[in-house]
């Protein structure tokens, strides 16, 4: 059985017919990525807080990306601590591109990064990796099966 997440989540980009969404075509996937979404959009589209909560990391340092899966350290990220300790992850974003900072409150919809093309992008090019979970044992992160307020 599949976890759920507890909280109710928003989509992190605006839906449009430039903005595809894909759950199983990226290698990265699997395991205890299993539940990642990608929304495949065009570099600085704007990223959106999916749920209230706390900044607890990001990196906003790097330019490069690429298909092969040596680059996944160099992916732009920001992470986000919610309530029933979840965590949303929004990967690939533009160098310098965050909106927020450590430690920051926000809002669900509030603007807080723009995608880009850094990290392992696989073959998918420019795209949003979106995951939420928990952390288990040793600080491993596992992705939750995502529950959207918007219609799947």
């Amino acid at each position: 059985m599949k976890s759920k997440t507890k909280n109710t989540y928003s989509y992190p980009v605006e839906i449009s017919n430039e903005v595809r969404i894909t759950y199983d075509e990226s290698p990265a996937h699997v395991g205890n990525l299993a539940y990642s979404v990608d929304f495949i959009c065009k570099e600085g589209t704007e990223v959106k807080a999916t749920e209230d909560g706390i900044v607890v990391d990001l990196k906003s340092d790097s330019d490069t990306g690429g298909e092969d899966q040596s680059m996944e350290p160099l992916g732009n990220f920001i992470e986000i601590q919610h309530e029933n300790d979840e965590y949303s992850e929004y990967e690939h974003l533009k160098k310098n591109g965050m909106m927020v900072k450590i430690g920051d409150r926000v809002k669900k919809g509030q603007i807080i990064g723009h995608s880009g093309a850094t990290g392992w992008l696989a073959h998918l090019g420019p795209h949003l990796h979106f995951m939420v979970g928990e952390y288990g044992n040793l600080d491993e992160y596992k992705t939750l099966s995502i529950v959207w307020k918007e219609a799947n």
